[in-house]
Order: C-alpha cells, then sequence, then structure tokens
C-alpha cells in the first residue's frame, strides 16, 4: 500500500450497498455510499439515478460526519432513502465522490446484479 501523505488528497475507496429484501417488503429502499480511507473529510459524496442527480427530485439523501480512523485516514458515508416501488424501476445507481479540482470519480451498483435474498 501506498503511504499517504497527509498535505495532498488520498482517495477514498467507495462501495455502494442496496437495500435489504426485508428493508424493501416493508416498502422503502436506502442505499449507502461507503467512502473509506480518504483524506482529508470533506470530499462529497452525490448519488447519480440512471444518469440523473438526485438532488431535488424528492428522496432523502443524508451523510454522516467523517471519522477519524487510526490510520489517520477517513470514513464517512451517504445514504439515498426512496420508495421500495422507485427503487425497482431503478437501472443503476452511481455514488460520485468530488473535491475541490480533483477529478471526480465514482462507483456504480446495477440494480440486476443485486440479489433478492
Amino acid at each position: 500500500m501506498e503511504v499517504a501523505t497527509f498535505m495532498s488528497d488520498v482517495r477514498p475507496t467507495l462501495t455502494v450497498l442496496a437495500p435489504s429484501s426485508k428493508e424493501l417488503e416493508q416498502g422503502n429502499a436506502t442505499l449507502t455510499c461507503l467512502a473509506n480511507k480518504g483524506f482529508p473529510s470533506d470530499w462529497s459524496l452525490s448519488w447519480i439515478v440512471d444518469g440523473r442527480r438526485c438532488s431535488g427530485i424528492g428522496w432523502e439523501v443524508s451523510r454522516s460526519p467523517g471519522a477519524l480512523q487510526t490510520d489517520r485516514l477517513y470514513s464517512w458515508s451517504s445514504t439515498l432513502m426512496l420508495p421500495a416501488d422507485q427503487w425497482e424501476k431503478v437501472g443503476s445507481v452511481t455514488c460520485e465522490a468530488t473535491r475541490g479540482s480533483q477529478t471526480p470519480f465514482s462507483e456504480t451498483l446495477r440494480r440486476d446484479q443485486c440479489s433478492q435474498s
């Protein structure tokens, strides 16, 4: 692993987690984007659903504050909450990370890759 110099940005690793089948049965869908081992903690996480940004379309988005880990890198998350019937119509969900002039990067979850168990 590369040794991080803490005067520069370290891109976090992104992981997008699908909603659970139990939650879907209750009519809700919560997707989580985990950002791990980034520096500093002010990377912005945004959601893109089927190529459209989620801001202003009525779905709830929240973000956890960055938590400093023992390796002096940060971990944090963002959640996207939508009705289960809307999730059933989604093809793909992308979590995008940006910070200042850095090139944005992302992780995509395709709904058809999710297990139904």
